[in-house]
């Protein structure tokens, strides 16, 4: 993948008036659809300048460098799975367990566009950490409210954060490796394991 293309931080000005946020709220979103079709695959400043129909010196005046418009773009597309999730939870039953068979079939069905970029990006955070840490440090603060708000309210804080956070690497690791096995029977099955352990994990109370 090549974002090495206006990587450094750029000579950004400031837009902090409501027209240039308008403005860069308007670049991003067009970045984002971009990334949302065609991947990070060769990803650069001058090809999201391409896609938002402008140059690489108006994206450096609104952004800090292609990694900054990177990471607020796949930051925008997290938004997108979890929007995609919210009316399936609104529509759950009152369980933990029930709230993340609702979130299952989301993820699984969801656009092969934005899970490829989602998939890439993790991959990303992994080969560079010193450089792409926060893609992934990002993707958990956005999920993990989420999941935590599935938990118990009377749970304590200390005992929902665990289960979210068990929930979030085991889905993550089922999305993993039904995309490099191919096994859907596998993966269901093993996701029918996590809801019964989320329904013992319950009645314990």
């Amino acid at each position: 993948m090549n974002i090495s293309d206006g990587a450094r931080a750029g000579y950004r000005r400031s837009a902090g008036s409501p027209r240039g946020e308008a403005r860069r709220r308007e670049l991003l979103d067009r970045v984002t659809d971009d990334l949302a079709v065609n991947g990070l695959v060769d990803f650069s400043l001058r090809r999201a300048a391409r896609a938002a129909g402008t140059t690489h010196k108006v994206l450096l005046y609104h952004f800090d460098g292609a990694d900054d418009l990177l990471r607020q773009a796949v930051f925008k597309l997290r938004e997108r799975r979890i929007g995609n999730a919210l009316p399936a939870i609104a529509a759950r039953g009152g369980t933990l367990a029930e709230g993340v068979r609702a979130i299952w079939p989301i993820l699984m069905e969801e656009e092969s566009g934005l899970r490829r970029v989602l998939d890439q990006a993790m991959g990303l955070a992994m080969y560079d950490p010193a450089r792409y840490a926060d893609l992934g440090r990002e993707a958990s603060g956005q999920y993990l409210p989420l999941l935590r708000s599935l938990c118990p309210a009377d749970w304590t804080e200390e005992r929902g954060a665990q289960v979210a956070q068990m929930i979030l690497a085991t889905l993550r690791g089922f999305l993993l490796e039904r995309l490099i096995s191919g096994d859907d029977s596998g993966v269901t099955a093993g996701f029918e394991a996590l809801v019964r352990t989320l329904e013992r994990e319950e009645a314990a109370d």
